[in-house]
């Protein structure tokens, strides 16, 4: 098993240290690559290092138990979801400043009861399911974090924050019909993800 694997494992067990380890190897590497890749995207933020630590802390102590077959793809995935979330601010900078502890998007803590419905294999009753919902609302959460910045946005306004398409439509400068469109669209494409990273397709996962 590689260092990078045997981490994630110590990790799913419960080994504090390893998160850390995870972190410190990793973050200086995604961020300067984000850093080449965003470059004049960040130039005004000043706190870019504190949001990647912060979101590569999250999605590893909140996410679900994926399966990584070595240092390089694990690299890949943190980074694609870093870097989505602070195209994410980039974006939504000109509307609000916020506290760095703040600005990781409401669908990295928390995805609603209504996203379930989405993934009609999680969406059905019994007690058996509950622990299925749960363990799926890690794999969205985890999914949402590689879909576009618009795709990311429709599906957590319309499903999370249930605004209706009107509003959408406005916020993301299209007519309502393309809001209900691009909502229809993003949909399957985060459930192909969501498989992908549930069968450890992970190169797979990360093609746009």
């Amino acid at each position: 098993m590689s260092k990078t694997g045997d981490l994630l494992r110590r990790w799913h067990q419960g080994d504090p240290g390893a998160l850390g380890e995870l972190v410190a190897e990793d973050a200086a590497w995604i961020s300067d690559h984000v850093h080449r890749r965003l470059g004049p995207l960040l130039r005004r933020r000043q706190d870019t290092g504190d949001i990647v630590q912060h979101t590569l802390v999250e999605v590893l102590k909140a996410g679900p138990r994926f399966v990584v077959e070595d240092r390089g793809q694990l690299r890949a995935l943190l980074a694609r979801m870093v870097e989505n979330v602070l195209r994410y601010h980039a974006r939504h900078d000109r509307q609000q400043k916020r506290d760095v502890r703040r600005e990781i998007p409401a669908e990295l803590s928390a995805a609603s009861d209504s996203v379930l419905m989405l993934v009609p294999s999680a969406a059905g009753p019994g007690p058996a399911t509950q622990a299925a919902a749960a363990e799926t609302r890690d794999w969205i959460r985890l999914a949402l974090q590689l879909l576009d910045a618009d795709d990311r946005d429709v599906i957590v306004w319309r499903e999370m924050e249930e605004r209706p398409f009107a509003e959408i439509a406005a916020r993301l400068g299209i007519s309502e019909a393309h809001a209900r469109v691009r909502f229809q669209r993003a949909v399957p494409k985060l459930a192909r993800k969501l498989e992908q990273l549930r069968q450890g397709q992970i190169d797979q996962a990360l093609e746009t």
